[in-house]
């Protein structure tokens, strides 16, 4: 999915960090210019594109994660299940793949509905017979970036100093945020408190409406899924 609506920011974001190295994009379309723009940036990662299914083993080989943004974006009136037919066979087949030419790859799954398509991911790996589950991740960043967000423009905080644990899935009531947990801690009165709740569970609708029929949350969720990919690069590089 590297030259979609997500995509596209994430990669950028990834090319930008010092620390990446090695940058290889895949998707049906357009990778090859993508990657020619993206490669013309003063930063350390080298940059290729590749296109197409017969491409995508070559792309894969050498990778120590990989991140899966592919699928259809919601349209207003949808919920992240409607999506289920269409993006559930685009990961089965792309982590197949995967689970061959990268089994020991950190896959993160941004495609939704994550709920969902994480289990088929490990489905896939275990059927390939190379499943860890230290080593699947479902990208839910995005509950938490939205939280510390919308908590700090409440409290007229910085959001960067602000930290909401988030728990559960990535769908509506399975996204749990635990503002009494919030660092620093925060009091809000019951009704504001539900009210706020029920936007960080429903932000993605709130973007997907906003964006009248033009797709869902793409730059914010590319921010988030960079913030989770430099942690696990962090912690591949021995970072606490």
């Amino acid at each position: 999915g590297a030259s979609g609506g997500i995509g596209q920011p994430l990669s950028l974001l990834l090319k930008n960090s010092p620390l990446v190295s090695r940058l290889t994009l895949y998707y049906i379309v357009h990778t090859p210019g993508v990657a020619a723009d993206l490669s013309h940036i003063e930063t350390r990662a080298t940059v290729k594109g590749y296109l197409g299914p017969e491409q995508l083993p070559d792309c894969l080989k050498g990778c120590d994660l990989v991140v899966i943004p592919a699928g259809v974006p919601r349209k207003p009136g949808m919920t992240r299940d409607d999506l289920f037919n269409t993006n559930a066979t685009i990961v089965a087949t792309l982590t197949a793949t995967c689970a061959q030419h990268c089994p020991e790859a950190m896959i993160c799954i941004i495609a939704n509905p994550v709920n969902s398509t994480i289990p088929i991911t490990s489905e896939v790996f275990k059927k390939h017979g190379v499943y860890n589950p230290n080593k699947i991740f479902g990208v839910t960043t995005l509950d938490v970036v939205r939280a510390n967000a919308f908590v700090a423009e409440l409290k007229g905080l910085d959001p960067a100093r602000v930290n909401v644990p988030v728990i559960g899935g990535h769908a509506g009531k399975t996204i749990i945020p635990l503002i009494s947990q919030c660092t620093p801690k925060v009091d809000f009165p019951q009704d504001q408190l539900t009210t706020l709740t029920g936007r960080i569970q429903e932000a993605g609708t709130e973007v997907v409406k906003a964006k009248a029929g033009a797709g869902s949350a793409t730059l914010s969720m590319a921010y988030a899924g960079a913030r989770f990919v430099f942690s696990l690069v962090d912690a591949i590089n021995g970072k606490e």
